[in-house]
């Protein structure tokens, strides 16, 4: 069931991506000026150069991701003790890791250093590093192993971490996860993931029965600073993308039973040091 959903998901993405959506777009304007439909497709090949110029001008991904940045507070105070440290895999690129012998990070590298940095602040935490691979066709990569070469390259005693590398969504990261280290009721763990999929993941993760700290990184908006104008057709684009992808992941993992709340926001445990909005 789970393989379904998957597959499922992938595949939807596939066509519901912004940036397919243009492409789909374009097509059926050069098949109308094909079958010689010139109102048609000039009224459709205005409303693409519409829409490609305004997310040119404006930061649309940014208003798309900015309400999910701002779920949960950044550097939050955590207690003086914690008991685990969780980082979500997505900021090491596995397939060009192995193609060039060295370990390459991508857009959400934040996520490995703030990871590193709680591991060395908390050193009798248990660590956990889960994130198999997301690709459809890549499989046999997985991101774990990526983060285990980081991990040891940059001292920390890799037979002490806990690598779940099985997992190919945020749903069986969580999943998994708690199988492999079942977690005691009353311990303290902080999650860490991009602060644009952390509502999905502590949704995810309660609904798994697994309580844990939100430690949003990898912020991707300009907070204060959302109503402006720069010409920025290739990352606007790709915030946009990344945006509408995490909303309907939101909502498909609702719709499934999968994460506790639509929207989940931030909760004040008596004597935890944390909270939230």
């Amino acid at each position: 069931m789970q393989s379904l959903f998957f597959w499922t998901s992938k595949l939807v993405w596939l066509v519901l991506s912004p940036d397919t959506l243009l492409l789909i777009l374009l097509l059926a304007a050069w098949v109308l000026l094909w079958r010689g439909a010139h109102r048609s497709a000039r009224r459709l090949l205005g409303l693409v150069v519409m829409v490609l110029t305004g997310i040119a001008l404006l930061p649309v991904g940014e208003w798309a991701l900015y309400p999910l940045e701002r779920r949960f507070p950044a550097d939050p105070n955590l207690p003086a003790t914690i008991d685990g440290i969780i980082v979500l895999g997505g900021g090491e690129d596995p397939l060009r890791s192995v193609l060039w012998n060295q370990v390459e990070v991508g857009d959400s590298a934040d996520r490995a250093l703030a990871f590193l940095m709680l591991a060395r602040r908390y050193p009798q935490a248990r660590l956990v590093v889960t994130g198999g691979s997301g690709s459809l066709a890549h499989q046999e990569y997985k991101g774990a192993d990526t983060m285990r070469r980081l991990c040891e390259e940059q001292g920390l005693d890799v037979s002490t971490i806990t690598f779940e590398r099985l997992s190919r969504n945020t749903y069986e990261n969580a999943v998994y996860s708690r199988e492999l280290v079942r977690p005691r009721p009353g311990e303290r763990w902080v999650l860490v993931t991009s602060a644009w999929h952390m509502p999905r993941s502590i949704g995810v993760f309660r609904r798994a029965g697994w309580p844990v700290i939100p430690y949003p990184v990898d912020h991707w908006t300009d907070r204060g600073h959302l109503l402006r104008i720069d010409l920025d057709l290739a990352n606007h684009l790709h915030d946009l993308s990344v945006g509408v992808k995490e909303w309907i992941g939101l909502s498909a993992y609702f719709i499934t039973g999968k994460t506790a709340a639509f929207l989940p926001r931030g909760e004040d445990r008596p004597g935890s040091g944390w909270g939230g909005p």
